[in-house]
């Protein structure tokens, strides 16, 4: 080892060989899938429309997927990460999730601007570079979004405060945002410019199901959601 060069502490080997890109992409799909449905297989369909690329292109990328036992597929039924599949695929949601926070906490992004960011530097960051910022955000649970960050062991750090959907709240309780579902751009400026972040304290105004509106009483003002995107935002009450 050369002079001054500090060992590797990270979970995975500097020499570990990274998969392509695509490979990451669609692993990181199905776990992300499986995780919101709760199914225990995903359909090709699902995964087209998530990585937005034509069914056939899905079909053949499952195949190599199995063939690689990175993934059990069932033709016309769907497909599942094997252990080995699902590491590969924490490891992935680990670096986007810890690149998201940094650039947030460093350079001052904004929650709408670092998702597609963190989609281009996920496949190019060490693992080694991903444990010192880990280690910098002192080991933080949630990115931006509130989605949870997996640790370099493949734990799910900060699943258990997922959150119950705002929809779902009555009259009168009083709840904090800790997840935002929907991470769409223009979703999230809109949740800012309403005084929605992560954290925000707010009290229930009204939540009126035959109309499909929510009213939310904040600092700065009342706010009103309709239910499809209430359901979106993930709140702890009390």
């Amino acid at each position: 080892m050369g002079a001054g060069r500090r060992p590797s502490t990270n979970h995975y080997p500097l020499t570990t060989p990274l998969p392509s890109l695509t490979v990451e992409n669609y692993l990181k799909a199905l776990l992300q899938i499986a995780q919101r449905t709760g199914a225990p297989t995903v359909a090709p369909g699902e995964l087209a429309t998530e990585l937005e690329v034509a069914p056939g292109t899905v079909t053949s990328m499952l195949k190599t997927l199995a063939e690689s036992r990175l993934a059990n597929y069932t033709p016309y039924e769907g497909a599942s990460l094997t252990a080995a599949g699902r590491k590969l695929a924490l490891r992935v949601l680990r670096r986007h999730r810890l690149i998201e926070l940094f650039l947030v906490r460093t350079l001052g992004l904004t929650w709408d601007r670092v998702h597609e960011e963190a989609e281009h530097m996920e496949h190019a960051v060490s693992d080694y570079l991903i444990d010192r910022i880990d280690e910098f955000l002192d080991h933080p649970e949630v990115d931006p979004h509130g989605d949870p960050i997996p640790s370099a062991e493949g734990e799910m750090r900060g699943e258990a405060d997922a959150g119950r959907p705002l929809s779902s709240c009555a009259a009168g309780e009083r709840v904090r945002i800790v997840r935002v579902v929907n991470q769409d751009p223009e979703f999230l400026r809109f949740l800012a410019e309403s005084g929605l972040q992560l954290g925000t304290p707010a009290t229930v105004r009204d939540n009126h199901p035959a109309a499909g509106v929510v009213t939310l009483d904040l600092e700065t003002g009342p706010i009103a959601l309709g239910h499809p995107a209430a359901e979106q935002v993930l709140v702890e009450v009390g």
